[in-house]
């Protein structure tokens, strides 16, 4: 619709994958594969979790958490993904783009923070083992989550009002394949000081902040692995760390290599790129690294398994 001589539209254009027409169909099977990998491997670990009684401790709580919050933070922008794809226009309506940038946040948000506290989790556990099930109890677990939902839900939902305070005129192609923050702040034709402001200070008690306390974690870790002799000691420590430290690189390492370089830096094909590895690679590995990593994991699968045959 047009005002004042101004062009208002009420959808975007995402055209951040420039995929020729004749691959087309040959990168819709290779995503769908990816994203019903993501879905499977995800969804796996939260019935294994809920299944097997020798999983109901803080740690496989906290990884049950991640693995609901990897399913829908690619969900969140793999389906639309998806969608457009099988389309001729890739579009999504305003109300659909303030909804995807919410809940894009939101579980984005919420994967940060746990990782965060399975980092002190694992801190706890080789640091303080005589005295994990005291400190770990099932209500420091909920203090732990729950100020952690809610934060999320106020961050996701205090930055999509901003952005939904502003203004499109000018255009309305949005080079992405999803509604980023960053993207559409570009496009917008109104003042955009506050929206920054925001995102400098709440970016560093969101990412910066959480990011410096795990490597504080791991600091302690490793400084009380010199006071182990053993090999077999040792061993176990990295054994119990190196999923979560895993996870956490991938995770970490795509982020700052894409925010925290100079956005004159950052062309759309790079900025496409690493989105993808933290929303599809990312959440579709988690699940791989935890289960081919871990023992209780392959247990559980046996021992679930195992159950199943034996009621059929």
């Amino acid at each position: 619709m047009t005002r004042n001589n101004e062009t208002f539209f009420s959808e975007f254009l995402l055209l951040g994958l420039s995929i020729p027409p004749a691959y087309q169909h040959l990168f819709y099977v290779l995503f769908l594969a990816m994203y019903l990998t993501t879905v499977l491997g995800n969804l796996l670990i939260i019935v294994l979790v809920r299944l097997d009684s020798h999983l109901h401790t803080p740690m496989y709580l906290f990884l049950s958490n991640l693995s609901f919050s990897d399913l829908c933070f690619s969900s969140v922008t793999m389906s639309k993904l998806l969608q457009n794809m099988q389309r001729q226009i890739p579009s999504i309506s305003f109300e659909g783009c303030l909804t995807q940038l919410y809940f894009y946040m939101f579980f984005g948000d919420m994967e940060n923070f746990l990782l965060v506290v399975m980092a002190y989790d694992r801190y706890v556990a080789i640091c303080s083992p005589l005295h994990y099930t005291s400190i770990m109890s099932p209500k420091l677990c909920a203090c732990l989550l729950l100020p952690l939902w809610m934060l999320t839900t106020f961050h996701a939902l205090f930055h999509t009002l901003l952005t939904a305070r502003l203004s499109f005129c000018e255009n309305n192609v949005i080079l992405h394949f999803f509604c980023d923050l960053s993207a559409l702040l570009k496009l917008a034709c109104s003042d955009t000081s506050v929206n920054e402001l925001m995102i400098f200070i709440t970016g560093g008690l969101t990412i910066i902040m959480p990011f410096l306390i795990i490597v504080i974690s791991y600091a302690k870790i490793v400084s009380s692995i010199f006071k182990i002799s053993s090999t077999q000691g040792i061993y176990k420590v990295f054994s119990t760390c190196g999923s979560h430290l895993s996870v956490v690189s991938l995770f970490y390492g795509t982020i700052f290599g894409l925010y925290l370089c100079p956005s004159g830096n950052n062309s759309p094909v790079k900025e496409t790129t690493m989105a993808m590895m933290y929303t599809v690679v990312t959440p579709m590995l988690n699940p791989f690294i935890y289960s081919l990593r871990n023992r209780d994991i392959k247990k559980a699968l046996q021992r679930v398994i195992c159950n199943k045959k034996i009621s059929l």
